[in-house]
């Protein structure tokens, strides 16, 4: 994949320039999707100076740029659409949101749900400091949509970590201007609940049931990623039916779900994860090797062929879409009718 021909009206050089001090972040990323110094070609050095401060403030800043270029790359070359909630939000309502397909809710009949880790990263990227360090292709989402996008599905990606509206701006908080010795707290300053995504529980449940549970889609899977597999085991347990009537396949990398503890012991529901789930494991055994000596026995587990758990996902894209495929054909289900519902886009209101 050619990130540089991806979309040529995108630069994250340009969200740099545009930001206080871009001589402080002089990096950019190459064709291959990698972090680089623009003058050496090294990869991103954290002891920017001697300060701890100001390394700390430097990187969190960095990944906030990357953060919004994920954003863009999302919307001008995925084409996805930004949609806000909660639906009923006024304008003036700091609020999160999620992306989605074009049509996804009423003109497919797959629709893939993204669901990452717990962290400070945002929709769109399976890590921060993956992308920091191993690049775009390892720590984005972007391969698994432009491979769900090719197969003709519906894409829908979660947020479920923007959680809180701060009481300043991140990039205030996040100020590269600030003195080398300044004592600027390290930490965001306190922050309130956002209204129906004050967890990725409470994200991922909004989602369901205002938009994944009423799209006209025969089929969904789901992607999860550690906590993200949590995550989904709480969906199950909490829309029971719906979720096992409609999810035909859940493909679990690196999963921190308890099965036992989180479906309290009901044979009805571990029996769908068997059949229905499969976890992908770091582990040194090759791609797709049986893992069977894993004490958690919940659904078949397999290799993601590495035991870097930074690069888990990646590793295993290819394999997790032959499952999905695989899984999702022989899927049937009975009748969940009910009428998509119109959605919500604001482009130009501030997240």
């Amino acid at each position: 994949m050619n990130w540089s021909q991806m979309n040529e009206d995108l630069s994250f050089r340009k969200l740099i320039n545009g930001s206080e001090c871009p001589e402080t972040l002089k990096y950019d990323f190459n064709k291959n999707g990698e972090l680089r110094h623009m003058d050496t070609n090294e990869p991103f050095v954290y002891d920017y100076q001697d300060s701890d401060n100001a390394n700390h403030r430097h990187y969190q800043f960095l990944g906030y740029l990357i953060t919004q270029y994920v954003f863009e790359l999302l919307e001008k070359t995925c084409k996805l659409q930004k949609i806000y909630i909660p639906t009923d939000a006024p304008d003036n309502e700091r609020c999160s949101f999620f992306f989605m397909s074009e049509n996804a809710l009423t003109n497919c009949s797959i629709l893939v749900v993204l669901l990452q880790d717990k962290g400070p990263f945002r929709a769109g990227q399976w890590g921060r400091k993956v992308i920091v360090h191993e690049g775009l292709q390892h720590g984005s989402q972007i391969p698994f949509i432009l491979k769900a996008l090719q197969c003709s599905w519906g894409v829908i990606v979660l947020n479920p970590n923007d959680n809180f509206i701060e009481l300043k701006t991140e990039q205030e908080c996040l100020s590269l201007s600030v003195k080398k010795d300044s004592t600027c707290p390290l930490q965001l300053p306190l922050a309130v609940p956002k209204r129906e995504s004050s967890s990725p529980e409470e994200h991922t449940s909004y989602v369901w049931d205002h938009f994944i549970s009423k799209s006209t889609a025969e089929k969904v899977a789901f992607i999860a990623h550690g906590y993200g597999g949590l995550v989904f085991i709480d969906l199950l347990m909490q829309r029971t039916s719906e979720v096992m009537n409609k999810v035909g396949a859940v493909a679990l990398i690196d999963s921190t779900h308890h099965t036992p503890h989180q479906t309290q012991s009901i044979s009805q529901v571990q029996a769908w994860i068997w059949k229905h789930c499969r976890e992908w494991v770091s582990h040194s055994e090759p791609l797709d090797k049986s893992i069977g000596f894993m004490v958690k026995v919940d659904c078949p587990t397999v290799s993601t062929g590495t035991e870097n758990y930074s690069l888990a996902p990646s590793s295993s894209l290819q394999s997790i879409f032959n499952y999905l495929k695989s899984a999702l054909k022989v899927f049937t289900k009975k009748p969940f009718n009910r009428s998509p519902i119109l959605t919500r886009s604001k482009s130009m209101k501030t997240s």
